[in-house]
């Protein structure tokens, strides 16, 4: 028996001309888009070049609004890892859907009330429920009875604090240290303020990331390992893991 296929001829001038009429309708939908395009651009001055500038506008003020926005860095509180004149991209989704910040991130906050009527970037050194002390017997920070090595980010030279304190961070707050302990005003400065130096969370506009610009200093910026081995404070709640500022 023969297996093969066998081709059948067809009369095509009998089959519906479907495919055609899926064509047409496609296409009168695609012109009937590309017309309103074409009328925006006729009514606007510059034609499609403004047209392609606006959405190019929209496009980059929802990503700064809602995603990432650059922040340049005016002063030395930051040093080593941020110097003056440097822009970084923060992070605004990082502590939007449940995520809180942890010790080592370095964050970006409103002042407002509490530092100064100004956005500010630091290191956060204690979160919710933790007990911050400078310093211990070798001179370290010390969180929840943990010696923190900070040698890895600290302004060479710096010491952790050239100011004693014994503080105890309250739940949805954090206190926040600059990298150049001896050019910084932090938590530290504060103690005395309303909110006693401490920075609520929801002041916290998000968490720097990336050094942008200048391009010779492009860089990732990663959570310190050195609170790796900082416990809970016993009744506190662990924070969740995520992934132009004043001094």
């Amino acid at each position: 028996m023969d297996t093969e296929a066998q081709h059948v001829e067809r009369d095509c001038s009998s089959d519906p001309p479907e495919s055609e009429e899926i064509s047409d309708t496609g296409g009168a939908e695609g012109r009937s888009r590309f017309a309103l395009v074409y009328r925006i651009a006729d009514w606007l001055p510059g034609g499609r070049i403004t047209l392609t500038v606006l959405v190019c506008l929209l496009f980059l003020l929802t990503l700064s609004t809602f995603v990432m926005q650059p922040f340049d860095i005016p002063s030395g509180s930051m040093e080593r890892g941020l110097r003056v004149g440097d822009r970084v991209l923060v992070n605004k989704l990082a502590y939007r859907f449940g995520s809180t910040p942890q010790r080592g991130d370095v964050v970006v906050f409103d002042g407002t009330g509490y530092f100064g009527n100004a956005d500010y970037v630091k290191r956060v050194v204690g979160v919710g429920g933790d007990h911050v002390v400078c310093c211990d017997k070798k001179g370290r920070l010390e969180v929840n009875g943990r010696s923190v090595d900070e040698s890895s980010f600290l302004y060479p030279g710096d010491s952790p604090s050239d100011v004693s304190f014994d503080v105890v961070v309250p739940d949805g707050t954090l206190f926040v240290l600059g990298d150049h302990r001896s050019d910084s005003s932090d938590s530290r400065d504060h103690l005395g303020s309303p909110g006693g130096g401490m920075i609520p969370v929801g002041a916290v506009i998000g968490r720097a990331d990336w050094v942008a610009w200048p391009s010779a200093h492009w860089r990732h910026l990663t959570r310190p390992g050195a609170y790796a081995r900082v416990h809970t404070a016993e009744g506190a709640n662990e924070p969740k893991k995520a992934d132009g500022a004043h001094g």
